[in-house]
């Protein structure tokens, strides 16, 4: 294997969830209605301005605790193993996370969400608003 670049994810800050082992989190954020806080760094508090307009953010995390071996996963709804790049596992080279959460409000540095399945205090990598437009592809 041959890396061309190397580049350095800074996380932007953390999130607290009631999620302490991967056995508790949900297979997907979207499913769940608990809530979990995302704490933004001081450095990066200015980046959340007007951010209570939005309903909805791309949240993307760095999975800390996957497998960054793994190339291959098995869905739990289909039990057919594929690569990894062709499932939403957790486990990959890369892991960075990805879900759509409902902000509920925001407390100063702190953004009140549902719709998670990171585990407590993972890193914050960069959140992004949500675009129906953009983001939803109607089939």
């Amino acid at each position: 294997m041959t890396c061309h670049d190397t580049f350095e994810i800074l996380p932007i800050g953390v999130i607290h969830s009631p999620y302490k082992t991967p056995g508790e989190a949900p297979h997907q954020g979207r499913f769940s209605e608990s809530e979990s806080v995302i704490e933004i760094y001081e450095p990066f508090e200015p980046g959340l301005r007007d951010i209570e307009r939005e309903k909805h953010l791309v949240v993307l995390y760095w999975l800390d605790r996957a497998d960054r071996s793994a190339l291959v996963a098995t869905p739990p709804h289909t039990g057919i193993e594929k690569g990894v790049f062709a499932t939403r596992s957790p486990h990959r080279p890369n892991p960075v996370g990805l879900s759509v959460a409902d902000l509920v409000r925001r407390d100063d540095n702190r953004l009140i969400v549902r719709g998670l399945d990171a585990l407590d205090n993972t890193p914050l990598v960069d959140i992004k608003c949500y675009s129906p437009g953009i983001d939803c592809i109607p089939e």
